[in-house]
C-alpha cells in the first residue's frame, strides 16, 4: 500500500476519518517526484473538513450550487447497499439528510442540471456487485421528491456521466461482470435517449470528468485485464471518441473533477492496496503532473470541484470492502 504521507499528515487523517474532527489543515510531504514543484514555494495543503454523518464506500456524487449530495454506496456497520443521501454545505461544512433515494443503489453515477440531482443505473443488490438497474432517478432540492424517468437503454454498474450542454453523457461500467463501451446520450428537454459511438476500450470503475464540452473517461479496469492508465475524450460535436496522454498510474475504482481548468484525479485501488496518488491533466499542455498526495487513500470515492478546489469525500481506506466518513479539499493553482 502505497500511503507516503509524513507522520502529521497521519495522525490528521486519523482524526478526519473519525467522527466528531473539526476542520484542520492537513499539510502532505513534499512529492519527490516534482522536486521542483516542491522548491516553487509553500506546498498546497489538504483541508480536513467535518465529516459525513455514515461511512461509506462505492458512493456517487454531485454538486448543485453550494450543496454536494451523496448518494447510496454500501454504508457501515453492515456493508449493505443504502438508499442514504446526504447534503454537504460547502458554505457552512455542515451534513444534514436529504430524502432518500427510491431505489438505492450501489456504484451509480450522479450529475446536475438546472438546479435538480439525477442519477443513472447502479447496483441493486443488497451486498453485491449485481442486479444492475437502468433507471434514471431526479431529485429536486426544492420539493424534496424524487421522480422516475425514462430509463437508460442500459442496465449497468461502475459506469459514469457527465453533462455537455442540455444533454447526459453516459459511458462505460458493466453488466453480468462484463466491461462496458457503450456510450448512451440523454436529452434532459425531452426525456428521451439516444446511442453514441463506444469508447475504443471497454471499462469499468473508471471516472469522468467534463471539460471544454468535451467528455474524459479516464482510467478504469476490466475483468481479467487489470488496471488501465488509458483516456479518451468524447468530443459530441465531431460524434467521435479522442485519446488523450496516459494517466501515469493505472487504477480503478476512483473519482475526478474539473478544477481551475485542470481535470483531477483521486483515489483508487490496485492489488498492492488503495492509492493516494493525485494527479492533474492541463489540457491546453497535454501533460499529466503529480499533485499533494491524498491524507487518507481511498477508493470508491466522490469528488467535486468549487472554487478553485476539490473535494474528496468518504470511500473505502483499504481495498474490498471497507468504509470512511473523510472528507478533505485542496485548493488546485
Amino acid at each position: 500500500m502505497r500511503i507516503g504521507a509524513a507522520t502529521a499528515a497521519l495522525a490528521a487523517a486519523l482524526c478526519l476519518a473519525a467522527s466528531g474532527c473539526g476542520e484542520a489543515e492537513i499539510a502532505d510531504e513534499p512529492d519527490s517526484r516534482s522536486p521542483a514543484a516542491a522548491k516553487a514555494g509553500a506546498p498546497a495543503r489538504w483541508r480536513a473538513l467535518t465529516p459525513s454523518t455514515i461511512g461509506r464506500t462505492e458512493v456517487s456524487a454531485a454538486r448543485i450550487g453550494d450543496a454536494v449530495y451523496v448518494i447510496g454506496g454500501f454504508a457501515e456497520p453492515d456493508g449493505l447497499t443504502s438508499d442514504i443521501v446526504e447534503r454537504y454545505d460547502l458554505r457552512l461544512d455542515r451534513w444534514t439528510r436529504a430524502a432518500p433515494i427510491p431505489i438505492a443503489v450501489n456504484h451509480a453515477a450522479a450529475v446536475s442540471y438546472r438546479g435538480s440531482l439525477y442519477v443513472v443505473g447502479g447496483y441493486t443488490a443488497a451486498n453485491g456487485l449485481s442486479d444492475e438497474t437502468s433507471a434514471l432517478q431526479r431529485y429536486d432540492p426544492q420539493t424534496a421528491r424524487w421522480t422516475r424517468l425514462r430509463d437508460a437503454p442500459t442496465t449497468r454498474g461502475a459506469h459514469v456521466a457527465g453533462v455537455i450542454g442540455k444533454r447526459m453523457y453516459v459511458a462505460g461500467g458493466a453488466v453480468d461482470g462484463k466491461a462496458l463501451g457503450r456510450l448512451e446520450i440523454y436529452d434532459f428537454e425531452t426525456d428521451r435517449w439516444s446511442r453514441g459511438p463506444s469508447m475504443r476500450l471497454a471499462r469499468e470503475h473508471l471516472a469522468a470528468a467534463v471539460h471544454d464540452d468535451k467528455l474524459y473517461a479516464i482510467a478504469g479496469r476490466a475483468a481479467g485485464k487489470g488496471d488501465f492508465d488509458v483516456v479518451e475524450r468524447y468530443a459530441p460535436a465531431r460524434r467521435r471518441w479522442e485519446r488523450v496522454p496516459k494517466l501515469r498510474t493505472p487504477r480503478g475504482g476512483i473519482a475526478a473533477a474539473t478544477v481551475a481548468g485542470r481535470i483531477v484525479v483521486v483515489g483508487g485501488e490496485q492489488a498492492a492496496g488503495t492509492i493516494d496518488e493525485v494527479e492533474s491533466y492541463n489540457p491546453r499542455t497535454r501533460r499529466w503532473r503529480f499533485r499533494r498526495r491524498l491524507p487518507t487513500p481511498r477508493h470508491g470515492l466522490g469528488a467535486i470541484a468549487y472554487k478553485g478546489s476539490i473535494y474528496v469525500i468518504e470511500g473505502g481506506p483499504t481495498p474490498g470492502l471497507s468504509y470512511s466518513r473523510a472528507v478533505a479539499a485542496l485548493r488546485i493553482e
